[in-house]
């Protein structure tokens, strides 16, 4: 009898044909043995539905709706796992093996731990290459950014507590502000220290469709939960006034180097002209 506790790994997946193959194979390869993994087809398109149909001799669930968003795929797999923890993951993005047995390592170590995270290798579609530090941290830390990645581990019961991801937000941001309920009650993310997650950096993602609309994200957000930032609120406003530092400062600089170059630029053929009258 296998005496790990169950792992459900679940995958959301919207028309990515191209990655969703190696999305699954990351998952069936990791190290951490008693595991099941659901997809979740969030009504993609006929050429994605083949794959995923290749694919289910591979997993343990294939669950089929109509597209109804990120939120709502998550939360209709994690309702259907059987599993203590829970491990979300993007159809577009891969872990490396060993990043199962490490986080659930960590929850048993640590009763403090609500979430568990990593670095990241970021693939950007120009091939460029990097990596994301995310912060971990307390609801303090939360409140005032994602301190995680998308595709993280959490338990179940606590998912059930705060009532899964808010199917409201399809714009982007739900993992941000679930995190804040997961952390509402105390607890902290937790962070490995190494590269075990790679990540797509695309035009179209969710997180750059996000990005776009992020003024309104932020507003939901701040006002969905205005009592927590209120009961924080000393630490929130130092934070905003030193990011709007931080971006006026960033501005100025940029100013500087424009009009060096635009002086630069109009003082050149001057200079050609006196040094050809010396």
């Amino acid at each position: 009898m296998n005496k790990e506790p169950l792992l459900s790994i679940i995958v959301p997946c919207y028309n990515d044909v191209e990655y969703i193959e190696q999305a699954i194979d990351s998952v069936i390869n990791q190290t951490y043995s008693n595991k099941e993994i659901i997809i979740v087809d969030d009504g993609s398109n006929a050429e994605t539905k083949l794959v995923l149909k290749k694919l289910e001799s591979k997993i343990n669930q294939l669950i089929t709706q109509e597209n109804k968003g990120q939120s709502t795929a998550r939360n209709i797999g994690i309702e259907e796992a059987k599993g203590v923890y829970i491990l979300v993951l993007d159809s577009d993005d891969y872990f490396e093996p060993t990043f199962c047995e490490k986080a659930v390592n960590t929850f048993l170590d640590y009763s403090r731990v609500k979430l568990v995270t990593c670095y990241s290798n970021l693939i950007y579609e120009n091939k460029r290459k990097g990596v994301f530090k995310p912060s971990g941290g307390t609801l303090k830390d939360v409140l005032k950014k994602n301190v995680a990645m998308g595709s993280a581990m959490f338990k179940k019961s606590d998912w059930s507590y705060v009532e899964g991801y808010d199917e409201m937000m399809r714009r982007g941001f739900e993992d941000w502000e679930f995190y804040i309920r997961l952390l509402a009650r105390g607890g902290e993310a937790f962070v490995l220290k190494e590269s075990l997650f790679n990540y797509r950096k695309r035009q179209n993602s969710t997180t750059s469709k996000a990005n776009r609309n992020k003024y309104d994200l932020l507003t939901y957000i701040y006002i969905k939960h205005k009592e927590l930032y209120i009961e924080h609120f000393e630490g929130f406003v130092k934070h905003l006034l030193s990011r709007i530092e931080r971006e006026e400062h960033e501005k100025t600089k940029n100013t500087l180097r424009l009009e060096y170059r635009i002086g630069y630029t109009i003082l050149k053929p001057l200079r050609w002209v006196k040094k050809l009258l010396k």
